[in-house]
């Protein structure tokens, strides 16, 4: 059984820090890219960062230069620090993972930031 399973969300005042994790087990085959996305109240679902297998990473515009994503391929996971925290980026965190053609969703990890 494939899991992705977040951890290290929660309410931050703004311009604290957080780190998010995330762990992936049952997936057969090799995971080409990990990231993550979120999901803002009352909007769609949006790219964060993601990391591939030989470590180089992607991010948002809006993250640039206060997120950053890392993997540890022994464990098959996936970080997510987070820096300079603002209300904008309230949401609920999504890890995903891609193998071959398929991929797979974590269950979402709120991250809630107060002005």
């Amino acid at each position: 059984q494939v899991q992705l399973v977040e951890s290290g969300g929660g309410l931050v005042q703004a311009g604290g820090s957080l780190r998010l994790s995330c762990a992936a087990s049952g997936i057969s085959g090799r995971i080409n890219f990990m990231g993550w996305y979120r999901q803002p109240p009352g909007k769609q679902r949006e790219l964060v960062a993601t990391v591939a297998s030989d470590g180089s990473a992607n991010y948002a515009d809006y993250v640039k230069g206060r997120f950053t994503v890392s993997r540890d391929h022994a464990e098959n996971t996936v970080y997510l620090q987070m820096s300079s925290l603002n209300p904008e980026d309230t949401a609920v965190y999504y890890c995903n993972a891609f193998a071959g053609l398929k991929v797979y969703w974590g269950q979402g990890t709120q991250v809630t930031v107060s002005s």
